[in-house]
């Protein structure tokens, strides 16, 4: 993937100020930020840079192979500088908190070495270690910090696990090319756990060999996986992490992830993992919380050290060590298991001492003010340098709901660095508008605006609806649309008024959205075809059940339900971006709009799109004008019967007419059924509809 890269003058963190000349009262505001951030890589150089011991040190902390005068073991290290004693535990040692303990140097590292000729049988590949941490809390025995994997075996605690295995995983194929600035980056995101149809935890080989054929062939360029590190909650969808550096375990093994991502590779997918380094679990057993018995110890002391509303502890990250855990795990994850890139989830948290909680972001001094955190600012900043630096065709995606100006712009300008940011403002307006307005009374032009309404020269990610949505107390977009009748009503032998409106709209909701809302698009598993159940994980409240934490893919290969119709729309739709590049192309151009008839026509990347979302009135003789002076064929009509539409239009060639209209030379003239849009280009390659 290419990198923007700015040139000129030396760089003092304004260079934003160009792009967005709005930005030019913080101009100080941004040099200071600069400054800061210059201060940092100014020490992480004298350490050997991002490469150096920043971001290496899981091969120092933890357990690793090495020597000590000149004999062959492990070392294993941990930081806790304020505790009073350490001492390694597990079935190697039969659990004796007095066999193994550690010393401490000068920079409150403890240190272990265990020599092969007295261990090697003993701490063995599967062998089931703890650290026993003693300090102002008393004697806890706790999950080293920077452990490779760790289990739960029935109802037990969770435990820390060595994880050598005789025979590394061998790579077979190396990821797919991506470039931003020639192809849209399209975004399939799923939950290993709850991608099978069987009532229970799925594992990463059954969502190798039964999703990822389905993501492939629907056109996704990209898998985005949920819940990879190490949580105990299932239900906390994997956002509450407790081991950062470990796989969790209900999935599989770390050997079987590394063949999920090798596979998806072969597939031509990139694979994209949600990193949480926004927060961490505050359970004393499983996490980092309290560890060396202080609460000011990876985290922030006090109140600002609590995210109330997570239940969580929120990371220091002004704290030399905190920096080298967080980048080192950035590292880790891209080497070791050669994820492409990374979503980091809930940055909002991280930018602002309030979190962003209960406020609206109403203008730019409110991304300057006393909220504004500058550590996590500029940690974000290394973490994309580091991210890029190790490998520069990674991708950095920003979940920030605030809008801060220049996360997706290069750190030279002042940006943060990331490659893209989520368009998060999208599907919290679909919500809104379906709850609040029927289809008849939507105002196209405001729905056209809000979809163009994003920071000029930052790449975004467009989406319809969220994973929460999907969660029991919300709705899908199919449900809002549907809501029972996606029980009762969609069989293709059956006519429900409700369910037509509904497939019409989902269509044309997810077209708008994907051919105006960004540069790329993200779909989470299962909305693609309108799945009809919310999420619910196993809990005490519905009996512990996995009925709902499951996708139910027979639906969709049911050739009686209409389910398919969608799934196959949703192909269509991927496959308008690898056939003409819609996404790469940043230029939209309006071309017509009738409010009171609910037409609106644009171009994008050499194509027109023609909606009508009238209810009811379909629009004959339609004159629309268009760009180029050349005949128009018909490349996507929702109203396909393949698509679960009424196959109204006959046509597929529209010649162009020297009838000049709305600032074009000429025109076509087509006909759009109600609730229905027509995509036409020049070209005569035509998306297959079957």
């Amino acid at each position: 993937m290419e990198k923007q890269r700015s040139k000129g003058r030396q760089a003092d963190g304004t260079a934003l100020i160009k792009r967005d000349p709005l930005l030019k009262p913080y101009a100080e505001q941004l040099r200071q930020r600069f400054m800061h951030y210059q201060r940092l890589r100014r020490k992480i150089e004298k350490t050997g840079g991002l490469l150096g011991e920043i971001s290496q040190g899981h091969h120092y902390f933890g357990f690793n192979r090495g020597e000590n005068d000149g004999e062959n073991g492990v070392w294993y290290r941990e930081w806790a500088p304020n505790a009073q004693a350490l001492s390694l535990i597990g079935d190697f040692n039969g659990w004796d908190r007095a066999a193994n303990p550690m010393s401490i140097d000068e920079w409150g590292v403890w240190h272990l070495f265990l020599p092969d000729k007295h261990y090697a049988e003993r701490l063995s590949h599967g062998s089931k270690i703890k650290v026993h941490v003693v300090s102002a809390l008393g004697g806890l025995d706790r999950i080293p910090a920077y452990v490779q994997r760790v289990i739960q075996e029935d109802d037990a605690d969770f435990s820390g696990q060595y994880w050598t295995p005789s025979y590394p995983y061998q790579w077979k194929y190396q990821a797919p090319d991506f470039n931003a600035e020639t192809e849209g980056l399209r975004i399939y995101e799923a939950h290993v756990g709850m991608a099978q149809e069987a009532e229970k935890v799925g594992t990463f080989a059954e969502f190798r060999e039964n999703v990822l054929p389905r993501i492939a062939d629907l056109g996704y360029n990209a898998v985005q996986l949920m819940a990879v590190m190490e949580h105990p909650y299932y239900a906390s969808f994997g956002y509450h992490v407790s081991n950062f550096f470990a796989v969790s375990s209900r999935f599989g093994t770390p050997e079987e992830l590394k063949a999920l991502v090798d596979t998806a590779h072969s597939m031509g997918l990139l694979v994209i993992m949600d990193l949480v380094q926004s927060h961490a679990i505050k359970n004393l057993n499983e996490g980092l919380n309290h560890f060396d018995g202080t609460a000011h110890h990876y985290f922030h002391a006090g109140e600002k050290g609590e995210h109330s509303a997570w239940d969580s502890r929120c990371f220091d990250y002004d704290k030399y060590e905190v920096q080298r855990f967080l980048l080192s795990n950035i590292r880790y994850w891209l080497e070791t298991y050669r994820f492409d890139g990374f979503r980091f989830d809930g940055i909002t948290s991280m930018l602002y001492s309030d979190h962003g909680l209960g406020r609206e972001f109403a203008g730019y001094a409110d991304y300057f003010d006393s909220r504004v955190e500058l550590d996590a600012i500029v940690y974000l900043m290394l973490a994309n340098e580091v991210l890029h630096t190790v490998n520069p065709a990674a991708i950095s995606i920003a979940e920030d709901m605030s809008g801060m100006p220049g996360l997706a712009r290069p750190i030279e300008e002042g940006g943060l660095g990331f490659d893209y940011r989520l368009a998060m403002g999208i599907p919290d307006y679909w919500i809104q508008l379906l709850k609040e307005k029927e289809d008849e009374d939507w105002h196209i032009g405001e729905i056209y605006g809000m979809l163009r309404n994003r920071r000029t020269g930052e790449k975004h990610i467009a989406y319809v609806e969220s994973h929460d949505q999907s969660i029991v107390g919300d709705k899908t977009l199919a449900t809002q649309l549907m809501d029972t009748e996606l029980y009762t009503n969609m069989s293709i032998f059956t006519t429900s008024l409700v369910v037509a409106r509904g497939i019409a709209l989902h269509k044309l909701i997810r077209l708008l959205t994907f051919s105006l809302g960004g540069e790329g698009y993200l779909n989470f598993m299962g909305n693609e075809f309108g799945h009809p159940e919310w999420i619910d994980f196993p809990r005490a409240g519905n009996n512990n059940s996995y009925w709902y934490a499951r996708r139910q893919w027979q639906l969709l290969d049911d050739e009686a339900l209409r389910y398919k119709h969608l799934n196959a729309f949703d192909r269509a739709m991927q496959h308008l971006d690898i056939v003409h590049h819609l996404l790469a192309e940043e230029g939209i151009h309006l071309l017509f709009i009738h409010e009171e008839a609910k037409q609106i026509a644009y171009e994008r990347s050499g194509l027109v799109f023609a909606f009508n979302f009238h209810p009811t009135a379909s629009v004959t003789d339609w004159r629309i004008p268009v760009p180029q002076r050349a005949d128009y064929r018909l490349i996507l009509n929702t109203d396909d019967i393949a698509y679960g539409g009424h196959g109204a239009v006959e046509g597929v060639h529209y010649p162009w007419q020297d009838v000049a209209m709305e600032g074009q030379a000429q025109s076509i003239q087509i006909y759009v059924p109600a609730r229905s849009a027509l995509v036409l280009g020049t070209k005569t390659k035509r998306l297959d509809s079957d």
